[in-house]
């Protein structure tokens, strides 16, 4: 516990110095930009002085040096007579008038317009002769957009720690489970083993051949879940089987043992159809969603299992009349520990899923589902000749 709890808080401080590290080259990069920015306002402002000395007649030497430094800022100069100079703007747009007038309004946004003005010594007064309009230069255009780019490598390295974690603790999970299955199968194999070796003993004993036979029937059948517990994390082996045969086996060891309350009804095609599977595996997929749809009857009602054949695939669908799942629960009910019963693990749709998808190469769903109706369930299998 102190070490999950230790864990935990070294998460956090990880966390909180991330957002710190980032709030802070988030500040920074807004600071420099805000400082560019001024800048160039202070160029611009320069560039017009010098533009006014050369109205003024003043120094024309330094005025016409500072005026023909280049420089990257996108310029337009509206003068007192309507007409317009541009610089560092494409040469086939000085003429459009339209894209002229976008362009003023988009600078008069981006930096505020400085009058032209310059003290005319004839008239003793100041006189206005035009307006600079200028954008920001394609330097500080990128920059502006380098938080941006930064936020979104942050998210997208997020996004890979995320899921490299989430993937790591899914295989120790996973590890743990298959170890925890093969362990329960070893478990159950010893006395498995004693009780085969006591029904040879009992038979030759003046014992009814029918409890015999009974007891006979349940070791096999915990032979079989053995031999489920042992194939967890391990790829099994497909074989070309009948799924009809194989589902009705099924349909009749549960029929056998389930309460008469529960009406059973079984469709399928009278021909074969094949597909590769694994008979113990499949079994078991077959046995947990036919509990789990009379769970959802709380063991009374009726069940129908129906096999349908289409070109590429076979389809196994189970029926109940229970209570039904929500539309949002269509996904969760296969998800480990999902469950609506006050006892249970929430594991059996769950390994269902992993069976058919994971081992099997299908697809398991909630084909429909209505609350105090009903649900159906459905397998796909692609099918092989």
């Amino acid at each position: 516990m102190i070490f999950k709890n230790r864990q935990v808080l070294i998460r956090w401080i990880l966390i909180l110095a991330s957002f710190a590290i980032v709030s802070g080259i988030l500040w920074n990069t807004y600071i420099f930009f805000q400082e560019f920015k001024k800048d160039e306002r202070t160029k611009m402002e320069i560039w017009v002085r010098s533009f006014n000395s050369i109205n003024a007649g003043e120094d024309l030497l330094l005025a016409g040096d500072i005026i023909a430094t280049e420089n990257s800022n996108p310029r337009i100069i509206r003068n007192d007579k309507g007409g317009v100079e541009t610089m560092n703007i494409e040469e086939d747009k000085i003429k459009d008038s339209v894209y002229i007038n976008k362009k003023i309004l988009q600078f008069s946004k981006e930096n505020q317009p400085i009058d032209i003005i310059y003290f005319d010594e004839s008239l003793k007064k100041d006189v206005k002769v035009g307006t600079l309009y200028y954008g920001n230069s394609e330097t500080l255009n990128k920059l502006k957009y380098y938080p941006l780019a930064l936020l979104l490598i942050i998210v997208l390295f997020a996004a890979v720690a995320y899921f490299f974690f989430s993937a790591s603790k899914a295989s120790e999970q996973n590890k743990l489970w298959a170890g925890m299955a093969k362990e329960t199968a070893h478990q159950i194999g010893t006395p498995l083993s004693s009780l085969v070796g006591w029904t040879e003993i009992l038979k030759t004993e003046n014992v009814d051949p029918e409890y015999v036979m009974e007891i006979e029937k349940d070791i096999d059948r915990l032979q079989t879940i053995t031999e489920r517990f042992s194939k967890i994390g391990s790829i099994p082996t497909l074989i070309r089987l009948d799924i009809v045969q194989e589902t009705r086996d099924s349909y009749d060891y549960l029929l056998s043992r389930t309460s008469k309350l529960v009406h059973f009804t079984f469709k399928a095609p009278e021909t074969p159809i094949y597909s590769e599977i694994n008979a113990q595996l499949y079994s078991w997929t077959i046995e947990n969603m036919v509990k789990n749809a009379i769970d959802a009857m709380k063991g009374k009602g009726d069940l129908k299992l129906e096999i349908i054949s289409t070109e590429k695939f076979v389809k196994i669908q189970i029926t109940d009349n229970g209570k039904g799942i929500p539309k949002r629960n269509f996904k969760k009910v296969f998800q480990p520990g999902f469950t609506s019963k006050k006892r249970g693990w929430g594991l059996g749709l769950s390994l269902a899923k992993r069976i058919v998808e994971n081992y099997h190469d299908g697809k398991v769903k909630v084909l429909k589902s209505e609350l105090g109706k009903g649900t159906t369930m459905q397998i796909s299998l692609k099918t092989v000749g």
